[in-house]
């Protein structure tokens, strides 16, 4: 495959490096044993480069800088986009190019503990993209359906939807296995991802990026540099896929157990010998094991997914790892599933928002409306709304109306506490006729997103049917992510 030419508009690099992932993505699925060489070039391509750039500069995060403070608006403003880039491409192309340490952040997590964030440099984004742009179609061939999290045309949806038809009957998967493993990212062993990727990549070249990725280093909020031996820091764009990669193993372990047992005929015949069935749902490290037997059956699993996850240098948190029958009910990223009498008096499994989940959303609506009295109701209900929005439109696909409608009596009690604070001493009367027409806080321009008013609808089970964007010929990103860079620059 040709490489290399200058630069060329957003639009055709993305032409271009739609038509090189297309051309990875058949070859990966074709030969299933081949093993890519010469891939580095492709990562170097002007196209590759200016679409990681165009990808990361779409992204939020290009506000934070790394280590060496230099950030996506300083790149545009003093650097130049174009002298970045070709600094970039030849320092890859001459193999001097030297990730940097990451920086390190904390981040709260739910029950006050707090989850370490690793910041790379905006250069070390744009080639982790770079290479992300390159890697992701050879090794979306083969990876498993039951795996969800961080993959293109998935979403946590998908994955609920999948548990929701294997446990509804007549398939009847009751016994769930909740895996956790501890520490999931800063503990894989780096010998465990570079053997799995070296299984489809033979540029040696691209090993070494990788490798040379995962050995940065972190700089802590001290200012100590602290090497790394293991793991792959979240935050940055190519770690999703380097876990992925390594925790496919679990996936193919179950994969094969669910070949090994046969069609429905010989699953059925392991039913009547006292055996069991099971499947997985994977979401990055998270992973429930569904279980058609009986509680010893789901027990075992424990210890036999303990074996398959060792050699990546993992373990399962015995505080976390439990075991449920679905009519006790299971969180699972956000969600609370659990069987339960329906209104025809037969069991149904229904999904809804789970309490932490709300909590969760509940307490962002707080933290917004206790503070910023001297901000106009506009400046506060588009603080709001987002939040809202976002929560409901994630939570629609599920038996939401009643907790939706417990959202909206909390925001609306909410935001009348913020214009009582506000407009101190003013009476009822005055409040209504400015702020309450219909009794629903109203500012100049925009009102208070209504979550009782959002429509619930089931969402479409797609099992193993699920296309990857280098399937649908009419597939095209670079729209919706120039949008955003647009959005995000005029702030």
């Amino acid at each position: 495959m040709n490489s290399g030419g200058p630069w060329s508009s957003p639009t055709l690099a993305q032409t271009r490096v739609l038509g090189i992932q297309r051309k990875l993505h058949k070859w990966s699925i074709d030969d299933q044993d081949r093993r890519f060489d010469d891939l580095h070039n492709l990562v170097c391509d002007p196209a590759t480069l200016m679409v990681a750039w165009l990808r990361v500069r779409a992204n939020r995060g290009s506000r934070s800088a790394g280590v060496d403070g230099q950030t996506a608006r300083y790149i545009e403003q003093v650097l130049g986009v174009q002298t970045f880039l070709d600094g970039l491409r030849e320092e890859l192309r001459s193999g001097s190019f030297r990730p940097l340490p990451v920086r390190e952040r904390y981040i709260p997590k739910r029950g006050g503990k707090r989850r370490r964030l690793g910041v790379p440099a905006l250069r070390d984004r744009v080639v982790q993209a770079a290479l992300k742009l390159v890697l992701e179609p050879i090794f979306e061939a083969d990876f498993k359906p039951c795996s969800y999290g961080y993959r293109p045309g998935r979403r946590t949806q998908d994955a609920i939807a999948e548990i929701h038809f294997l446990t509804t009957s007549p398939r009847s998967y009751e016994w769930i296995v909740e895996g956790d493993i501890k520490a999931c990212f800063d503990e894989l062993s780096h010998s465990a991802i570079l053997d799995r990727v070296r299984r489809r990549i033979q540029d040696k070249r691209v090993l070494a990026l990788i490798k040379a990725f995962l050995k940065a280093g972190i700089m802590t909020e001290q200012g100590r540099l602290q090497g790394t031996v293991t793991g792959t820091p979240q935050g940055g764009i190519l770690s999703p896929l380097m876990a992925n990669v390594a925790l496919s193993a679990l996936d193919e372990h179950f994969a094969r157990a669910w070949e090994a047992a046969g069609g429905q005929h010989g699953r059925s015949a392991r039913r009547r010998r006292g055996e069991a069935n099971y499947r997985i749902v994977r979401y990055a490290d998270d992973f429930v094991i569904l279980v058609a037997g009986e509680r010893r059956h789901a027990e075992a699993l424990i210890a036999e997914t303990e074996q398959v996850i060792t050699p990546l240098g993992l373990t399962l948190s015995q505080e976390k790892t439990s075991i449920a029958h679905i009519d006790e009910g299971i969180e699972f990223l956000g969600w609370r599933i659990q069987r339960q009498q329906g209104r025809n008096g037969r069991p149904q499994i229904y999904t809804y928002p789970s309490k932490p989940s709300l909590q969760a959303v509940m307490g962002k609506v707080k933290q917004i409306t206790r503070t910023g009295q001297n901000q106009t109701l506009d400046q506060l209900l588009n603080r709001l709304n987002p939040v809202l929005r976002g929560w409901c439109d994630h939570f629609r696909h599920g038996v939401s109306s009643r907790t939706f409608n417990y959202l909206r009596a909390y925001v609306w009690r909410r935001g009348i506490i913020w214009l009582r604070h506000k407009h101190h001493g003013r009476n009822w009367r005055w409040l209504r006729r400015r702020y309450l027409p219909g009794w629903w806080p109203t500012a100049e321009t925009v009102s208070l997103y209504n979550p009782g008013g959002v429509k619930t609808t089931r969402y479409r089970y797609r099992g193993s049917k699920i296309p990857t964007p280098w399937d649908q010929p009419h597939y095209e990103q670079l729209s919706f992510d120039l949008e955003r860079l647009e959005a995000l620059i005029a702030r």
